[in-house]
């Protein structure tokens, strides 16, 4: 046995390695090689030392971990499926893992304070433990009721490790089986105490569709319609422009007028307006719906607009931010209607280089509604409706794209998947939206505008002439996520080196062409997107990387996004030479917006697993080709190349060998055979099992042979 300060060493390096995993005398001799009982009882008396010199904490009798130091964070908890988590916040740089055991009745998204471990491992991350709860995200939960005699019990969705006690006089109604919503109305004291509830709706049986849906939207805190009293309020707006508010406006009714947009739109909030100037130059006007003439600050609409921040697109429906009545008709770009809008105005010359610009208050008659298959077959056959104009504004829309694309601007042309519907909203069938030319010359002419209004409030040659404005802000990649990036590339067969964030676009570029067609195009696709960062709205203006744009806003769809009615505001103030809300006004509702953004992508994308669960569930048994899409330690990810629907192998589900989780390389290894799975492989798979309501999809891996 060694020496005594050199044994004391190597149990101190024994609990270093456990981490936070308590052992006793037994454990610690085991891990050391120790046999003899006389040597096992001189590593209990070692233990009792370092306890004494406060280097071990007894945590329970007889079982020891390392003193550790601990320092206090707050953050918020992101809470995984299984019940664990990881505190996110901006006081350190990597998140906080905790169990589920040390939540301490924290529940996802609450603000919490943690005592943060320090790990002794290299192999693995600080985690920590709940202090207390400082802020709850929500108390209102979605879930499955399970009724006893006189109580009941929610089974909360979505990522909650509790169920929460309703006593019969809360019950409301709800029958057993019912997905209901349930208001917390207690919280529990002791450790294994569930929270005490109230319920406050029954949405259905389980599985329907207007159950699952109407789920999603409370489970994000999100509206499913508008309070009766806000509709009567929109109704009263009156339809009529008079003759007064047309004076005060450009009038462009006389001018060729149109809009492009999806067969299925209700809303038309942009539109084109175009003609030969006596030089020879092109006039394009941007027309957008003047929503801030109708909705103004005070009233009810204005405060639900405000809460609401952006329409929610979900597969089956839109939930708009203004009552229909505004959105669908008032303000809606209508054909054959005369219509208010906001403008920006461009002479371009024959190479769409801007030689003057224009911004203000207009009134159109829109001569046609294209849908984007009409226009796109006129700028294809070069025949229909305004055929010579569409074309020109398609040839501009090209040299507009290429400037853009030789400044650095990023192109993610992804293809979009959609599903067909029943009349009940079940699916049938899945497609792809695939932007062709009529799409990019609507988006050409709107970052176009979008641009320049920022561009014509930011661009100030002194400091102290800054102007406060909402600007849309993309910025610069995260490096250590481009390093990841091109790791997993080059194990792929793919050589980019993205450490030059001037160089990131191009090469980004080549990558999305050189992989366009193949198998794993949507994978490296979405791994793209993914190492960029979020889009946000702010005061503070620090360019768009991705489109290449050093001033961006959003200026041109004030129907569905409350960013755009405030951008109109103080471009209209700028204009009358007004004065506005103080920056900090405008940064709070900036930061509001955002959030409520990525809380109605969120909403989106579980209304697309749903849908995806639906689908799949009618063809278990059946086989598919798919891409691995991701590796995780419980399991692979696979995307069907037909159908583009995600669902997982589980790895203790993989016949023939054990496999573990190599993380350092993207992909799963068998013990025995060192068999290997990793991202991006092709595989195929068949479909085991689907779970609706938990929108989960497990497949089975077919052998190769």
């Amino acid at each position: 046995m060694n020496n005594k300060s050199n044994l004391i060493t190597e149990v101190i390096n024994v609990f270093k390695e456990s981490g936070r995993k308590p052992l006793n005398y037994k454990q610690v001799s085991k891990r050391l090689g120790i046999k003899s009982v006389s040597d096992k009882k001189k590593i209990d008396k070692i233990l009792l030392t370092l306890k004494s010199q406060k280097k071990l904490t007894e945590v329970t009798p007889g079982k020891y971990r390392i003193k550790e130091d601990v320092i206090t964070i707050i953050g918020r908890i992101d809470m995984t499926k299984s019940g664990s988590g990881y505190l996110v916040s901006d006081q350190v740089d990597d998140d906080i893992y905790i169990r589920e055991r040390d939540m301490n009745h924290a529940f996802h998204d609450d603000l919490v304070e943690v005592e943060v471990f320090r790990s002794y491992s290299k192999s693995k991350k600080p985690d920590g433990r709940v202090k207390r709860v400082l802020e709850r995200a929500k108390t209102e939960f979605v879930g499955i009721i399970e009724l006893s005699k006189k109580f009941g019990f929610v089974i909360p969705d979505g990522n909650m490790n509790s169920d929460i006690f309703v006593p019969e006089k809360f019950l409301n109604g709800a029958r057993d089986g019912d997905k209901v919503v349930v208001k917390i109305t207690e919280w529990p004291d002791g450790k294994n105490d569930s929270p005490s509830g109230e319920i406050v709706d029954v949405l259905g049986k389980p599985g329907e569709n207007e159950t699952e849906i109407h789920s999603i939207l409370t489970e994000y805190g999100l509206p499913r319609g508008f309070p009766q009293r806000l509709e009567e309020e929109a109704k009263k707006i009156p339809l009529e422009i008079t003759q007064e508010e047309i004076n005060k406006r450009k009038d462009y009714r006389s001018i060729l007028t149109f809009t492009i947009d999806p067969v299925d739109a209700k809303d038309f909030d942009d539109a084109l307006s175009f003609r030969v100037l006596d030089n020879g130059n092109y006039e394009v006007g941007v027309h957008i719906a003047d929503v801030t003439h109708y909705v103004k600050p005070g009233t009810n609409i204005e405060q639900e607009a405000v809460e609401r921040a952006t329409s929610i697109y979900l597969v089956d429906r839109v939930i708009p931010m203004l009552p229909e009545v505004l959105s669908n008709v008032v303000c809606s770009l209508r054909p054959h209607e005369d219509k208010l809008c906001f403008a920006a105005i461009f002479e371009l010359d024959s190479g769409a280089n801007i030689k003057n610009r224009w911004f203000g208050r207009t009134v159109i008659h829109s001569d046609r509604r294209f849908t984007y298959e009409e226009a796109q077959e006129v700028i294809e056959t070069g025949d229909g409706d305004h055929a010579k104009e569409v074309q020109k504004l398609n040839e501009l829309a090209k040299k507009l794209r290429e400037k853009r694309m030789s400044s650095g601007a990023i192109a993610f042309d992804r293809e979009e998947v959609k599903f067909k519907l029943r009349a009940d909203g079940s699916p049938e069938g899945v497609y792809f939206k695939v932007a062709k030319d009529s799409n990019k010359l609507i988006e050409e002419f709107m970052l176009l505008a979008n641009r320049n209004v920022a561009e014509f409030i930011g661009k100030v040659s002194n400091k102290k002439d800054e102007k406060t404005f909402v600007y849309r802000v993309h910025d610069e990649p995260d490096t250590a996520k481009l390093a990841e990036f091109s790791a997993f590339l080059k194990k792929l067969g793919y050589r980019y080196n993205f450490n030059n964030t001037k160089n990131v676009s191009s090469q980004m570029n080549d990558l999305l062409v050189e992989v366009r067609g193949k198998g794993e195009s949507n994978l490296i696709e979405t791994l793209a997107v993914r190492t960029m960062q979020k889009a946000i709205y702010t005061t503070e203006n620090r360019g768009h990387y991705g489109l290449s744009f050093q001033y961006y806003t959003h200026f041109t769809s004030p129907i569905r996004r409350y960013p755009d009615m405030m951008v109109h505001r103080l471009l209209q103030a700028y204009l009358n030479k007004e004065n506005v809300e103080k920056k900090e006004y405008y940064e709070k509702l900036c930061q509001h917006s955002s959030k409520r953004e990525k809380l109605a992508e969120e909403a989106e994308r579980d209304s697309i697993k749903f849908k995806q669960a639906e689908f799949l569930q009618q063809k278990i048994g059946q086989l598919f080709e798919g891409t691995i899409s991701g590796v995780t330690e419980w399991g692979i990810y696979v995307e069907i190349n037909e159908n583009k629907c995600e669902g997982m192998v589980r790895l203790r589900n993989i016949q023939g060998d054990f496999y573990f989780f190599d993380e350092a390389n993207y992909r799963v290894v068998g013990r025995r055979n060192k068999k290997v799975f990793q991202l991006g492989d092709p595989v195929m798979v068949k479909i085991a099992d689907v779970d609706v309501l938990k929108k989960q999809i497990d497949f089975e891996l077919l052998s190769e042979d």
